[in-house]
C-alpha cells in the first residue's frame, strides 16, 4: 500500500496525460468505430465477433478492407495476406517510434507495439518531438484509443441493424480521417511533394499491381525519396554556408592585408 501509495500521484499524472492527449483519436475513432460496426454487421458479423477483431486486429484500414472481402466472399487466405500487407506500414511506425522509447522491457515494448496505429503514431511522435512526453504516457494514448475504438465498433455493430447501410455518409468516414491526418503532418515543402509523390506513386502502381500492395510500395519509395531529397538539400545549404564563410574570411584577411600595408 505505502508503495501504491507513493507512485499513485506519478501514476495518476501519467494516465491523466495520456488520456487527455488520446480525447482527439478517441472522437475520431467514435464516428468510425460505429461506422465499421455498421458495415461489419450489415458483413454478418455478430457484435461480439466485431469486439474480438477489433481487440486482436486494431488496425481501421485493415478491418474495413477484411470485412469488405468477407462480403465479396473472398477466401481466408487472400483476406490474412491482404491485411498482413495493409498492415505493414506498422512496421515502419514502430521502428520510427522506437528510438524514443528507451529500454522499458519486452513486456512494455509488445504492448506499446499493439497499440501502434496511424493516429497514435502521429500523436505521439509529434509528442516526443516536442520534448517532455514519456512512454508510458503514450502507452496510456494507445490503450485508451484502443478501448474507444473496441467499445464504438462493438456499438455499431449493435446498432447496426437499425441504421441503413451508407446512411450518414459512414462509407466516407475513413477516407476523411485521413485526409486530416496527412494535412497535420504537412510541416513544409518536403513533406508537400513527398506526400504528392506518395499519391503519384499509389495511383501508377494501382494500375500495375493487384491488391493493395501497391499503398505499401509507395508509402517506401516516396518514404526514400523525401529521405534522398532532404539530405540533398542540407547538402546543399552547408556548401553554401562553407562558401559564405570562406567568403567572409577572404574579406577579412584583404581588409586586414590592406591595413598593414
Amino acid at each position: 500500500m505505502d508503495e501504491l501509495g507513493k507512485f499513485s500521484p506519478e501514476i495518476k499524472h501519467i494516465l491523466a496525460r495520456g488520456i487527455k492527449a488520446s480525447w482527439p483519436i478517441c472522437l475520431g475513432y467514435i464516428p468510425i468505430g460505429l461506422a465499421f460496426g455498421v458495415l461489419a454487421q450489415k458483413a454478418g458479423l455478430s457484435p461480439l465477433e466485431i469486439g474480438l477483431m477489433s481487440l486482436f486486429v486494431f488496425a481501421g484500414s485493415s478491418q474495413f478492407i477484411a470485412v469488405s472481402m468477407m462480403g465479396s466472399g473472398a477466401g481466408f487466405l487472400a483476406i490474412v495476406l491482404t491485411t498482413f500487407s495493409v498492415n505493414l506500414r506498422h512496421l515502419l511506425m514502430s521502428s520510427s517510434l522506437a528510438r524514443y522509447l528507451g529500454h522499458p522491457g519486452r513486456r512494455w515494448v509488445s504492448l506499446f507495439a499493439y497499440g501502434v496505429t496511424d493516429e497514435s503514431f502521429a500523436v505521439n511522435l509529434t509528442k516526443f518531438l516536442e520534448g517532455d512526453w514519456h512512454w508510458r504516457e503514450a502507452l496510456v494514448l494507445n490503450h485508451t484509443a484502443n478501448l474507444a475504438w473496441i467499445g464504438s465498433t462493438v456499438l455499431g455493430g449493435v446498432g447496426g441493424r437499425f441504421i441503413p447501410e451508407g446512411a450518414f455518409g459512414i462509407d466516407y468516414a475513413l477516407t476523411a480521417m485521413f485526409l486530416c491526418l496527412l494535412v497535420f503532418q504537412l510541416r513544409g515543402k518536403l513533406f508537400v511533394l513527398t506526400a504528392i509523390l506518395s499519391g503519384v506513386f499509389s495511383v501508377v502502381l494501382a494500375l500495375r499491381i493487384p491488391g493493395n500492395s501497391h499503398i505499401v510500395i509507395a508509402s517506401m519509395l516516396s518514404a526514400a525519396l523525401g529521405v534522398l531529397l532532404k539530405r540533398g538539400h542540407l547538402r546543399i545549404r552547408k556548401s553554401q554556408s562553407k562558401a559564405g564563410a570562406a567568403s567572409v574570411s577572404n574579406c577579412t584577411h584583404s581588409e586586414r592585408d590592406r591595413y598593414e600595408k
